[in-house]
């Protein structure tokens, strides 16, 4: 499949589809996430344990607008506007304003065509089967962090199939652009599974580094809720880099499992990292969330990550990272967080 092709067929969708936006109704919601946590945080460095409050431990904190406006002959124009924030601070999380997602598309029986900054095939599989949502400390973006495998893809052309029994594929090209340090163009496909319960995916990426080659990305996991054992859920994957002409293959296991009680909900998740030169990387962690009500929540968990001689891999949760020196081999981070987050 030529995924530029793709690219060129979606842009000729939205023209196509223009003469339809007349005598549409337009529906526009205002949403976001207000978390915030204290953590007690030791690097494995010598400056040691330290207290500090941080923003979306459990999800990163955001505001968004989303609205969709039906055009008709089951064909509605989409949009979504989301921008990161940190609590701690009062400031944005990041350099541009709509930097988490920032999409204009359609939406048919043929699928879903967005334009802008989107995720890629491998973010949408990885986060589906991440028991802690790419959350908690200990989820799938230890190790690595969230800007290689799992990354948003700006200037990108995205398209997910609709779903056929069952099955549903993946596109994405995102353009490099010139004078952007390191970043190049990436093409993405995946395909996607779900049957009741059960949820299967998995993606593949090439992404264009100007100075270095491409790497060489992939994706894989599966997650099943258990009705019949209280809503038992357990999620699993496997995620790996592998940058052209380097000796630095990267590759990742994870396995997680929640399970509901009333208000509470315990998770778990073990994560192994490990590098072709030897460097390996051995993760548990462990998290806890009640509800006080359908938008509010407590939580606190920990998080606990064994380096071996070679290695410096760091815990990350979704808006924070946890990392030792590059000098410091065989250092072993690890935090404990207690928090709280209100949806809106």
């Amino acid at each position: 499949m030529q995924v530029k092709r793709l690219a060129a067929a979606s842009v000729a969708t939205l023209i196509a589809a223009a003469p339809l936006f007349a005598k549409a109704q337009t529906n526009v919601t205002l949403y976001g996430v207000v978390d915030a946590a204290v953590e007690s945080a030791d690097s494995g460095g010598p400056e040691g344990r330290q207290t500090r409050v941080q923003s979306g431990d459990l999800s990163g904190s955001r505001f968004g607008f989303r609205g969709t406006e039906d055009l008709g002959n089951g064909l509605k124009a989409i949009f979504n506007l989301e921008a990161g924030v940190a609590v701690d601070t009062g400031a944005q999380d990041s350099a541009g304003l709509f930097q988490r997602r920032a999409v204009v598309g359609l939406e048919g029986a043929f699928g879903t065509v967005t334009l802008g900054r989107e995720y890629s095939p491998i973010a949408a599989v990885a986060g589906a089967t991440d028991e802690f949502g790419q959350g908690f400390y200990g989820s799938n973006l230890s190790g690595f962090g969230s800007g290689r495998v799992t990354r948003r893809l700006a200037n990108s052309v995205n398209y997910k199939s609709a779903s056929f029994n069952g099955f549903d594929l993946l596109a994405a090209y995102s353009a490099g652009e010139k004078g952007t340090g390191p970043s190049g163009d990436l093409k993405g496909i995946g395909a996607e599974y779900k049957l009741g319960d059960l949820y299967l995916g998995a993606a593949y990426q090439t992404y264009k580094r100007v100075s270095s080659g491409d790497d060489k990305e992939y994706g894989a996991g599966v997650a099943y809720k258990f009705a019949e054992v209280g809503g038992l859920e357990i999620k699993a994957n496997y995620l790996s880099a592998d940058p052209d002409g380097a000796n630095n293959k990267f590759k990742q296991y994870n396995l997680g499992a929640g399970y509901p009680f009333g208000p509470s909900k315990v998770y778990v998740n073990v994560q192994q990292n490990k590098l072709e030169n030897g460097a390996k990387g051995n993760a548990w962690a462990l998290a806890y969330s009640y509800s006080l009500s359908k938008r509010t929540n407590l939580y606190a968990s920990y998080a606990s990550l064994n380096n071996n001689g070679l290695a410096t891999f760091g815990l990350n949760s979704g808006s924070n990272s946890l990392a030792p020196a590059a000098t410091s081999l065989g250092a072993d981070p690890s935090v404990f967080t207690v928090g709280m987050r209100h949806t809106f």
